[in-house]
């Protein structure tokens, strides 16, 4: 793939690897622990070999090594090192992070695959969703702003943990229902596509024997009305991530219960990054923000 990104910036490193620009000079200029190229017009460029060794280095540097005992070792006692604490469980996420790291930034499915088989061999699904994918998804907005990824890597990325998550619900298809009456549906606003999180809580009510109903992405308030006409008691979930944007939320929400939810018995679990611009103090007790997908899932334990 000619596209695949090869080349990174400084900026590019200290985005990925969370050291800072200036310790990854000092460390390159004290210790000679990286050896950047540089352009005709002498601006620093590291490559993807680079780029694992910042990655294995800011690791063990996490881990209580000392830079300076770092510096001594080959590129390929870091690597076995890496690999050697990464074993080690405390330890196992933030590497396998840095692995789906580099396989997004490359491309590389071989990688991520290999990388989901290691961490899917030692814990359920859904810790490694909670302890890796997560933790990747937080960062990929700030990568993306900072231009240190394209659309292109996020798809890429998204797209296999989506792929793992409807997986592991055709594994859960079967499990028994519970008695619980109500009906969760899943669903985003207009022009809103970020539906990983849906997936997931779709996965875990499912699992517990939930009954569920999967919209999906940009699902205008008016279609919602149809559902309205075979169930009776509804729990609509969504994502705020980037719609509605902040100034129409309390629009929305006021559009979304005088539609869905009054003088019913309906509600509305709303979930993302733009909650923070809902006013608690005036939505109705039908509507609520949660800050977590783990506080979502405990707040079952209410539903009857």
């Amino acid at each position: 793939m000619n596209n695949i990104k090869t080349e990174f910036s400084i900026k590019d490193l200290e985005n990925l690897s969370g050291i800072k620009a200036h310790t990854i000079r000092i460390w390159e200029k004290r210790y000679d622990l990286f050896q950047p190229k540089r352009t005709d017009t002498n601006i620093r460029y590291y490559s993807t070999e680079s780029l694992q060794k910042v990655l294995n280095v800011a690791f063990l540097n996490n881990n209580g090594y000392k830079i300076s005992k770092i510096s001594k070792l080959s590129n390929e006692d870091i690597s076995s090192l890496v690999k050697e604490i990464a074993s080690k469980e405390l330890s196992k996420n933030d590497h396998s992070i840095n692995d789906l790291k580099l396989a997004m930034l490359t491309f590389d499915q071989q990688l991520f695959s290999k990388t989901y088989k290691e961490l899917i061999d030692k814990k359920p699904f859904k810790d490694v969703f909670y302890d890796a994918f997560i933790p990747l998804l937080n960062e990929i907005g700030l990568l993306w702003q900072t231009d240190t990824i394209t659309p292109a890597h996020e798809h890429f990325i998204s797209t296999r943990i989506k792929q793992k998550i409807l997986l592991n619900i055709e594994k859960t298809q079967d499990t028994p229902k519970n008695n619980c009456k109500k009906t969760f549906v899943f669903f985003l606003p207009e022009n809103e596509i970020h539906d990983i999180g849906l997936l997931f809580i779709d996965y875990k009510l499912i699992n517990k024997g939930y009954e569920t109903l999967f919209l999906g992405q940009s699902i205008p308030t008016d279609n919602l009305k149809d559902v309205l006409k075979f169930f009776d008691d509804i729990i609509f979930i969504t994502y705020f991530t980037v719609k509605p944007v902040k100034e129409d939320i309390d629009d929305y929400l006021d559009d979304f219960y005088n539609k869905l939810l009054k003088n019913k018995s309906n509600e509305l679990w709303v979930l993302g990054y733009l909650i923070k611009h809902i006013d608690t103090n005036n939505i109705p007790d039908q509507i609520t923000p949660f800050t977590s997908i783990k506080k979502l899932i405990s707040n079952l334990k209410n539903i009857s």
